[in-house]
């Protein structure tokens, strides 16, 4: 009589041999053959920014310090806004041109119904602002997607229209001038110091949480997964990033007062990351923008509306670029004339490319737009501390962006089709 295996699988169980096999060893060898394979990840924006902020420390002392180093984050969160807008469209392998002055357009419609004369409480303002670049994303999208104008051509346009409203709206004075607390209080207000730590233990805790369950669920499946060390280490890594994090900003960088503790911005741009991370990594219509931009004939064939997708990804960077506009009329506690909006949006098409999304659409996260737009802040910092012209930092930025895409060109010849 034979008996039975005890190894043996039972009927329908899911055979786990994959994640049977694979150690920490094994693990790390896979991964850097994906890397060799062009899927790089965040490696090459994390390594420039490490690289950037030696180059800047070694020729300046002040990059490093607390001070200078919470203001950069505040500097970033424009920087970082926008470039998450750009993903959307970017995505897709489209581009937006007018993100930039919708920004100002928000800000202008913060400004205007703020003034005493009106007096709108500050978050209809923002509700009203938000609603305006939502209904401007939907009309550009509507032109690109219905009728089949190039994006190139009606972003362009729109930034020129956008550019004459905002001087129409402005007029003789050229500014607006906000006094409401709460807003000017998004770039300048921060919580306390055990505020912050509340933050970061949230933070690890909802982010060690996600990557726990991920990870059990791939080992389950039957899927290739992160060996459970690995997936400690990683947890690990983000719970020191966040004590190092809060013990920086908790640091007294007043000079006639004290001043410390986290900035309200930089939780306005986290907040911003998880809810649109999870919207294209968890939701449908995440999956969906991916499949187009991958291949919108294939996607179209699957049943998927390419009118509607489009639409809906153009409307939801015009909604971040507002939320952008409202942060840079809250830094400088006033919208005027002088807003830049084809330099800023320019700086937000590199974020993106620079922390990671392709051109050429199909693949990225909202991640790259936040990493992408920290390397941008910390080359405007640093030449600023260094006492460098705008047009030395228009150069080194293009530098960097050119050896971003070029990264992303031998990538895509490396990856399998």
């Amino acid at each position: 009589m034979t008996m039975p295996d005890e190894r043996a699988p039972a009927p329908g169980q899911v055979v786990d041999a994959e994640v049977e096999v694979l150690g920490a060893g094994d693990y790390l060898r896979l991964a850097w053959r994906r890397v060799r394979g062009g899927e790089t990840g965040v490696l090459p924006v994390v390594g420039g920014l490490v690289l950037v902020s030696i180059i800047f420390q070694s020729l300046n002392q002040h990059f490093l310090t607390a001070g200078n180093l919470v203001n950069l984050l505040v500097q970033a969160a424009v920087f970082a806004l926008i470039a998450m807008a750009e993903v959307f469209v970017l995505l897709l392998g489209e581009i937006d041109l007018s993100a930039g002055f919708v920004a100002g357009i928000s800000a202008v419609v913060v400004a205007w119904l703020l003034q005493p004369g009106i007096g709108w409480p500050w978050w209809a303002a923002v509700v009203a602002a938000l609603a305006a670049t939502s209904f401007i994303g939907v009309l550009h999208g509507s032109l690109f997607a219905t009728i089949g104008l190039p994006s190139f051509v009606v972003t362009l346009a729109g930034q020129l229209f956008w550019a004459g409203v905002m001087l129409f709206v402005l007029g003789n004075g050229g500014a607006i001038l906000i006094q409401d607390p709460v807003i000017n209080g998004i770039a300048s207000s921060t919580l306390s110091r055990l505020g912050g730590w509340v933050v970061a233990v949230v933070v690890v805790a909802f982010f060690g949480t996600l990557m726990w369950r991920r990870d059990a669920r791939r080992r389950s499946s039957g899927l290739p997964a992160a060996p459970m060390t690995l997936t400690v280490t990683k947890i690990a890594l983000v719970a020191l990033g966040a004590v190092a994090l809060v013990l920086l900003v908790n640091a007294d960088r007043g000079l006639l007062r004290p001043v410390y503790g986290l900035p309200w911005v930089v939780l306005l741009v986290l907040g911003v990351l998880v809810v649109w991370a999870y919207l294209l990594s968890r939701r449908r219509f995440g999956m969906y923008v991916y499949a187009v931009g991958g291949n919108a004939e294939a996607a179209r064939r699957a049943g998927i509306n390419l009118v509607r997708i489009r639409i809906l990804s153009f409307m939801l960077c015009s909604l971040t670029a507002g939320l952008a506009g409202i942060v840079y009329a809250s830094r400088l506690r006033s919208i005027s004339t002088s807003l830049d909006g084809g330099t800023l949006v320019l700086y937000g098409i590199a974020g993106a490319v620079i922390g990671g999304t392709s051109l050429f659409g199909g693949r990225g996260k909202m991640l790259h737009g936040v990493l992408g737009g920290l390397v941008i802040a910390a080359i405007d910092n640093g030449m600023g501390l260094l006492g460098f012209s705008a047009a030395a930092k228009n150069v080194v930025t293009a530098i960097v962006l050119i050896a971003a895409v070029t990264i992303d060109s031998l990538a895509r010849r490396n990856r399998p089709r």
